[in-house]
C-alpha cells in the first residue's frame, strides 16, 4: 500500500487527485494513536475476531443465542462471498464461491481458515437461517482441498517450493502450501456440515495430518506460534471428526503438552521455534497460548487431569482486576522469522472460551 502511494507521488499525481487521496486514506485508516505514540496496523481482522468472539460467547451461553451472538452471526452472514472474482478461481474456475475473507472486504482472497471458523460458529447455534451459508462454505472448502489431503489458506496445490529460492523471496514464505492448522479447521467444518457427504475429504485430511505430525507429537502452526497453535488446531478438529482420542498419535500429542507445561501451570512458546532447527522453544506463559492448550486437551477428553487443573488455575490466578488478561506477545506470524502480528483480542476471548468449555464439560460429567 505504501509503495502504491509513493508511486503515485513520484508519477506526479497532485495531492487532490482522487487516486492519491484514496491511497493515502487507506494508509491513514490503519494508524492508531495512543497518547504521544502512534503505530500502523498491517491490516484489520474483523471476520476472524468476530468468529472467535462468537465461539467464546456461544460456549459461555451453552450453544444458545444471546442478542450479541445473533447480531454477530447475522453480520457475518452478510459478509459471505459468492461469485466475485478471486485468484483461487484460476485453479478452480468451476467451483461455486462461499468463503469469507479476513478483512471487511477482500473479494480476491477469501481464506479457508476464516471460512471454516465462521461456519463452525454458525453451526453451533443450530439455527435454520445459517444452513445455506454453512453448506455453501463447506462446498467451497471441500473444493479447495489440495493433493495429499491438506488445505492451504488461499489456494490449492501451491507447493512450487523452488520459488522460495529466488533472490527477492528471502523470507521463505512466498507460497501458500497446505498446513496442519488450516487442514484441522477445514475437516472440522466438513465434519459438522455433512460427515457422510464429505467422508472422503475428511479421511484424506486426517491422513495428511497424521503424516505431518512431528516426532515429539506436536504439529507445526503456520498462522500462530507455533507448535502449541498447530496442535490445538488439530486436536480440536479431530474431536469433531470423531477420532478416538486413545489412538497413539493423539496420545503422543497429549504427552507433548504435558511435557511442555511451565512451572506456573501455563504454557508459552517463543517465535524462535520457527528458526532451524525447528522445534518447540519454551517461553513465559501467556493466557491465550495456555487457552489453546486447554481447549486441545479438553477436546481429547483430558478433563479432570492435574495438567488441565493447573492450566485452569493459571488463567484464574492471572486474571486482572478489569476481568481481562495481560498480553504483550506478537505471536501470529504473517511470515515466520520475518513479520509477526499481535491480535489484541486473543488474551480476552480465548481464556473465556477455555474456561467456559471447562465449566460445561465438568457440569456434564458430574
Amino acid at each position: 500500500m505504501v509503495n502504491v502511494y509513493e508511486s503515485l507521488v513520484i508519477l506526479g499525481y497532485p495531492k487532490e487527485d482522487p487516486k492519491r487521496k484514496l491511497a493515502r486514506q487507506a494508509i491513514d485508516a490503519l494508524l492508531i494513536q495512543r497518547g504521544n505514540s502512534m503505530y500502523c496496523q498491517p491490516c484489520v481482522s474483523p471476520i476472524w475476531d468476530t468468529a472467535l468472539v462468537s465461539q467464546a460467547l456461544i460456549e459461555v451461553e451453552k450453544n444458545r443465542q444471546s442478542t450479541e451472538i445473533k447480531n454477530a452471526l447475522n453480520w457475518l452472514k452478510k459478509q459471505q462471498l459468492s461469485n466475485e472474482p478471486g485468484d483461487w478461481r484460476i485453479q478452480k474456475p468451476e467451483l461455486a464461491g462461499g468463503g469469507w475473507a479476513f478483512q471487511y472486504s477482500n473479494y480476491y482472497y477469501p481464506d479457508l481458515d476464516d471460512t471454516s471458523m465462521v461456519a463452525w460458529a454458525m453451526h453451533r447455534v443450530n439455527s435454520k437461517k445459517y444452513v445455506v451459508p454453512i453448506q455453501r462454505a463447506a462446498n467451497w472448502v471441500a473444493g479447495m482441498q489440495s493433493r495429499g489431503g491438506g488445505f492451504g489458506s488461499f489456494d490449492i496445490n501451491n507447493t512450487h517450493f523452488y520459488l522460495n529460492e529466488i533472490p527477492f523471496a528471502d523470507h521463505g514464505a512466498l507460497l501458500d502450501p497446505p498446513t496442519a492448522d488450516v487442514t484441522g479447521r477445514a475437516i472440522a467444518l466438513l465434519s459438522l456440515a455433512d460427515k457422510e457427504k464429505y467422508a472422503k475429504n475428511i479421511k484424506e485430511g486426517i491422513n495428511y495430518i497424521k503424516s505431518e505430525q512431528e516426532n515429539d507429537g506436536s504439529w507445526f502452526g503456520r498462522w500462530g506460534t507455533n507448535y502449541i497453535y498447530g496442535t490445538w488446531s488439530v486436536l480440536t478438529a479431530l474431536e469433531i471428526a470423531g477420532e478416538n482420542p486413545q489412538q497413539n498419535y493423539i496420545r503422543e500429542a497429549i504427552e507433548y503438552f504435558q511435557k511442555t507445561q511451565n512451572d506456573d501451570g501455563g504454557w508459552g512458546e517463543s517465535n524462535d521455534s520457527y528458526y532451524p532447527p525447528k522445534h518447540f522453544r519454551p517461553y513465559k506463559s501467556t493466557a491465550f497460548q495456555t487457552s489453546w492448550v486447554l481447549l486441545a486437551l479438553l477436546a481429547a477428553g483430558e478433563i479432570k487431569t492435574t495438567t488441565v487443573k493447573r492450566g485452569i488455575n493459571y488463567l484464574i490466578t492471572n486474571q486482572l482486576s478489569n476481568s481481562q488478561w495481560y498480553d504483550e506477545s506478537f505471536t501470529a506470524p504473517g511470515f515466520p522469522r520475518v513479520f509477526y502480528l499481535k491480535y489484541h483480542g486473543y488474551s480476552k476471548y480465548f481464556p473465556l472460551w477455555a474456561l467456559a468449555r471447562y465449566r460445561n464439560l465438568l457440569q456434564k460429567i458430574n
